[in-house]
């Protein structure tokens, strides 16, 4: 097949302009990295609600307000999620983040009780389902954040709390990007009929690459004491951000789409860009609390 320049610059300049938004919203500070998600968080909202429309008839009668208000209720559990350090701010965004919540959920309760008509069961468990697929994730996203925070007594006086969604989103690329060129070498075998262009060899090869590239760089350049959370977190983003990608691939072909969105021109939507880290936060999260317990 013919290399298309005009795509192939497209999509690098693309690129090159989403790795600098996302090094600026990870890097910059706490609030740069709490904006960037709730973009990228509302966005995944709408591509997802697209997604529903194209799959199931009955998705598309759900009231505009009713996508709204989920969509704000979601951004409450992220509120909620603001790191408890920062004392009368937290307490602030917590009670916002709490009553958001509880009036979201109240009033997408009534309009599928009462406007929902044959639909509302099933649209009740969409918006459900969403909320754990979307709006868990980046909340967890921001709980992860704060793991970083390192206090002295009451005043911050470093900030390391974008290394670990940092080491967890480079995995994701890296895992990618590595099963992308093994699969293009030696790929024979399809990993799933969902995404046929995913091969097992592309995928265990992506996977042990990741893992050794990312603990070889904490264990060298950065603390050798981490090795074992970079390992933890390397092996979870191969295996976790691969079935988030399938995942999406499966709805995507439910829907009968390509791309979920456009808003990255070559690259798809902003869930084709993240549907990795959906599956893949939770399960750092979990894994983290439970190697917290261990260490303690």
């Amino acid at each position: 097949m013919a290399l298309n320049l005009s795509t192939l610059k497209t999509r690098s300049l693309t690129a090159i302009f989403f790795v600098v938004i996302m090094l600026a919203g990870l890097l910059y500070n706490y609030w740069s990295f709490f904006f960037l998600f709730s973009i990228i968080h509302f966005g995944c909202w709408v591509e997802y609600y697209k997604l529903l429309g194209l799959i199931d008839a009955g998705s598309k009668k759900v009231h505009l307000l009713d996508k709204i208000v989920t969509l704000i209720g979601g951004w409450g559990f992220m509120l909620m999620m603001i790191n408890q350090n920062f004392e009368y701010l937290n307490i602030f965004t917590y009670s916002i983040g709490k009553w958001v919540m509880i009036i979201a959920v109240i009033e997408i309760t009534i309009s599928n009780i009462f406007l929902g008509g044959k639909n509302k069961l099933k649209n009740f468990f969409f918006t459900l389902l969403g909320f754990v697929y979307i709006s868990l994730s980046f909340g967890l996203m921001i709980s992860l954040r704060n793991h970083g925070m390192i206090f002295k007594g009451q005043t911050l006086f470093l900030d390391f709390g974008f290394a670990l969604p940092l080491l967890l989103i480079v995995s994701i690329w890296i895992n990618d990007t590595m099963a992308y060129i093994v699969g293009s070498l030696i790929g024979k075998n399809p990993l799933s009929s969902i995404s046929p262009k995913k091969t097992w060899e592309g995928t265990i090869g992506g996977a042990v690459l990741c893992v050794l590239i990312i603990s070889s760089l904490v264990y060298f350049y950065f603390d050798k004491s981490l090795l074992s959370l970079a390992l933890i977190v390397s092996s979870i983003a191969a295996i976790f951000g691969t079935m988030g990608d399938l995942l999406e691939s499966k709805l995507k072909r439910m829907a009968n789409v390509k791309d979920s969105g456009s808003f990255m021109p070559g690259h798809g939507g902003f869930l084709d860009r993240f549907d990795s880290l959906l599956i893949a936060t939770p399960m750092v999260w979990i894994a983290l609390k439970i190697f917290t317990e261990f260490l303690n």
